[in-house]
């Protein structure tokens, strides 16, 4: 095997392993959500929404904002609330945020040099080991959803939900779904179930 060879054999393998890897952040975002102390959220009825939305810019409704309604609205009343603009007991805010990462992947690899007056070694044993090292940036983006549920009287948030993924091709592309997906799965953590 020759030195070229060899260096792109193994940089298909590390950028294999970190395609694996990203692919496998796609399938589900992480959440996690927070509950505040004596806080029964069964007992509340109504919800609605903020008047202004952290997803809301420049004074007028953006098209995240809609996709956000449309989902939340679907998990709040699937569990029993019903939704109200005359002063709900529960006022709900969100807040997402897409940003730019990198990872930079280092691998070690082990070639064959190019021996030269050596040849006469090659295949049976080397006269030293010559080490090479690959260095790749990954960059992908890295999507965050924010539910915030607060209880309008107190003005105090009564319970959060966050989710943080790695976006895919389709999340991208398919906005209104990826958002009702993601609110959805971060709903499953709510402590109220569906009925």
């Amino acid at each position: 095997m020759n030195k070229p060879f060899l260096s792109r054999m193994w940089r298909g393998v590390a950028v294999l392993s970190c395609a694996l890897w990203l692919n496998a952040c796609a399938f589900g975002p992480q959440v996690r959500s927070d509950l505040a102390p004596d806080t029964n959220l069964a007992s509340y009825q109504t919800f609605g929404f903020m008047n202004e939305l952290a997803t809301d810019r420049q004074g007028y409704t953006s098209l995240v904002t809609q996709h956000l309604k449309a989902a939340v609205t679907a998990e709040m009343t699937a569990r029993g609330y019903r939704y109200s603009e005359q002063e709900p007991q529960l006022l709900i805010n969100f807040n997402s945020n897409v940003e730019q990462r990198a990872d930079i992947r280092t691998t070690t690899s082990s070639t064959m040099p190019i021996y030269g007056y050596y040849h006469y070694r090659r295949g049976f044993y080397h006269p030293f080991a010559y080490h090479q090292q690959e260095v790749e940036t990954i960059r992908y983006k890295v999507g965050t959803v924010n539910i915030d549920v607060v209880d309008a009287a107190r003005q105090q948030l009564v319970w959060e939900g966050i989710a943080e993924g790695v976006l895919n091709q389709k999340a991208v592309e398919q906005p209104r779904e990826a958002m009702a997906n993601v609110v959805n799965r971060i709903f499953e953590r709510y402590p109220v179930s569906r009925r």
